[in-house]
């Protein structure tokens, strides 16, 4: 689809409205050809009081890149997020969670360019390690300890369900969101949600995916904004960055 056509700007106007309303603060990861290509949207994240992070610039998954071309795409989209904000992203997401076991380079990278944690190993199957950890941990790399913090996941019968966000977080009962995010408060873990500017655009265009892919993006595509309504009255939301500068601080 050509930048023209791009929905991901009013759609994060739209979520910077609702977040204001209900008094969140949170962590925008930022595709780098997204910036490009809306220069202002950065800085208006930003103004709002919210931490703009890296998710790559091309959208390309981590493993298909080379360390030298994944490099390139983290200093592009940094450089450019910091000349719109003041200010350097300091957490990344990778597209498609795809940083993981078949990257183990990547996180050395991460901490060589100054990042101080990562969100992308998620503790589900297919797109993550269903045996990985729920809760957040430190990485040692020859460059430098990184934080990882996975998203909320609620562990089920026989996988872990994504309660954090995608099509869980569409899908799946309100009550079982709030048990997931009240076991992870209980036992001092932060619950960590996620969701596209497109979760809250029901009417979007969707792109021709395997079935699977589909319903893994899109779901039934019923708008968030309900279950985010319920969600923002459990407690407060903050930052990531600032999640880990409380950690790193404490004394």
């Amino acid at each position: 689809m050509p930048p023209g056509q791009w929905r991901v700007y009013d759609n994060t106007l739209r979520l910077l409205d609702l977040f204001a309303e209900l008094d969140i603060r949170g962590t925008f990861f930022m595709l780098g050809s997204v910036a490009f290509a809306r220069p202002e949207l950065a800085s208006e994240i930003a103004a709002r009081g919210h931490e703009v992070a890296s998710h790559g610039y091309s959208h390309k998954l981590v493993h298909e890149l080379t360390p030298d071309q994944f490099r390139q795409e983290l200093v592009r989209t940094g450089d450019l997020i910091a000349s719109q904000t003041g200010k350097a992203p300091r957490g990344f997401r990778a597209p498609q969670w795809s940083l993981g076991g078949r990257t183990p380079w990547a996180f050395e990278i991460l901490a060589a360019e100054g990042y101080l944690y990562d969100s992308s190993c998620t503790p589900l199957p297919f797109v993550g390690d269903s045996k990985g950890s729920l809760t957040p941990y430190q990485l040692a790399t020859a460059a430098g300890n990184l934080w990882e913090i996975p998203p909320l996941v609620t562990p089920g019968r026989f996988v872990n369900l994504p309660s954090g966000g995608g099509w869980g977080l569409r899908l799946l009962p309100t009550k079982t969101i709030l048990k997931g995010m009240d076991n992870a408060h209980s036992a001092g873990n932060p619950a960590v949600l996620f969701l596209h500017p497109r979760d809250v655009d029901p009417d979007g265009p969707r792109l021709p995916l395997s079935p699977l892919k589909s319903f893994a993006a899109y779901g039934t595509r019923s708008d968030a904004t309900p279950v985010l309504r319920t969600l923002a009255r459990t407690g407060k939301c903050i930052p990531l960055g600032e999640m880990v500068d409380s950690w790193r601080f404490v004394s």
